[in-house]
């Protein structure tokens, strides 16, 4: 083991950050945090944003060590063989062990006149895009909302709270991932906020104008403001730079989070595969088990729950198995709210708590049941790049 070590993030997101406050328990290690905003974005909060309850935005003092050294910019491309960054200002910076954050966004649609006329919601910049053109929007123009995943519901609820009059395009069913108990609360919420919930197979947009939405079937629905959340998709950033991907893009790793193709760089949050877990811990311990000359623990991680929120007064806590299926088990109305509200205050609370005491956090070690690695195989198996597949 070196005497000092550099380790650098890509990413200042949710996996980004705590993963940069872990890393700091060592004294002998140099933590460099690289992100394109000066500010950390609380994406959880973006569809509040939008209905201007929440500003989304969080300055990076509140959550993030002093001991992390932040760079604003963009990593253009990773050199691996030489242990470097190349970054968009020009500049490098070079590591002896990276971790690939990078994170999440929109796919581009795919959808006839979606990237002209639709507005996604993945990322801030999007959202500040698309909130001046509500604003002036009457209350009375039609809003469609693309996608019932849990952004899809969460927009679809916020905006007709506020008096719009809102269709929720699912391209499927409402609520994928849901138990049909847990659908069928989410189903009557809307409906009691005035929300037109359009299901089925044929529920697929096939082209978006200026003023209207056309689905698979032939209807056209009016819409002045068409809000995209259907869809996932990466940053080409591993690709570029020649790392092992998945279908989707996804920097593929082994079961420590460690790329297949370099035990120097470690992955976590939505741009590794696997993903879709708060890996940002794991992926750190990774790193310091390397520093320490250990061998890794591999990933063996139960998910949790999924919460939406409905409004501000209302949301539903859907329960999973240690598999990720959905169980009958839910909690709605204003307890399900409560429970949302207490699940975004403590995702920065978890962020500051590891940056003042790195090394605290302890939820990424719960463990996984029998079907997690079978899940596992499934993420990496996964082929098809669906435009219609609801975020």
């Amino acid at each position: 083991m070196a005497e000092h070590s550099d380790v650098v993030v890509i990413g200042g997101g949710y996996a980004g950050v705590m993963a940069a406050n872990r890393l700091t328990q060592r004294g002998d290690v140099t933590v460099t945090l690289i992100n394109p905003r000066p500010v950390f974005v609380h994406r959880v909060r973006l569809h509040q944003l939008v209905g201007g309850t929440d500003s989304a935005v969080v300055d990076y003092r509140e959550v993030l060590a002093e001991g992390v050294r932040l760079v604003v910019d963009s990593v253009t491309r990773i050199d691996a063989a030489g242990r470097g960054v190349e970054l968009a200002s020009g500049g490098a910076v070079g590591y002896d062990y990276l971790v690939y954050a990078v994170g999440s966004g929109s796919a581009d649609p795919r959808a006839p006149g979606a990237a002209e006329f639709a507005y996604p919601i993945a990322a801030l910049e999007e959202v500040q895009r698309l909130v001046p053109v509500l604003d002036a929007a009457p209350a009375s123009a039609a809003v469609t909302v693309v996608g019932a995943g849990p952004t899809g519901i969460d927009i679809a609820a916020e905006l007709a709270e506020q008096g719009r009059g809102v269709t929720l395009v699912c391209g499927g069913v409402l609520g994928p991932y849901l138990h049909r108990r847990g659908r069928r609360s989410v189903a009557g919420r809307l409906a009691a906020l005035g929300v037109t919930v359009v299901e089925g197979p044929d529920a697929l947009v096939t082209a978006v104008t200026r003023d209207a939405v056309r689905l698979a079937d032939g209807r056209e629905l009016p819409s002045a403001v068409t809000v995209w959340t259907a869809g996932f998709g990466v940053p080409d950033l591993a690709a570029r730079s020649g790392l092992s991907i998945d279908a989707l893009g996804r920097l593929l790793t082994d079961e420590t989070l460690t790329s297949v193709d370099d035990e120097r760089i470690v992955a976590a949050g939505d741009s590794a595969a696997p993903s879709g877990l708060p890996l940002g811990a794991r992926a750190a311990d990774t790193v310091l088990s390397r520093l320490a000359g250990e061998q890794p623990e591999t990933l063996n991680q139960s998910f949790g729950a999924q919460c939406i929120s409905m409004g501000r007064g209302t949301g539903i806590f859907q329960f999973g198995n240690r598999s990720d299926v959905a169980m009958w088990f839910h909690i709605g109305g204003r307890l399900g709210a409560k429970m949302k509200e207490t699940v975004c205050k403590g995702i920065l609370k978890h962020l500051a708590d590891e940056a003042h005491k790195p090394g605290g956090y302890s939820l990424h070690r719960m463990k996984g049941g029998a079907g997690r690695k079978k899940a596992l195989e499934a993420m990496r198996a996964e082929a098809p790049v669906v435009v219609e597949r609801v975020s």
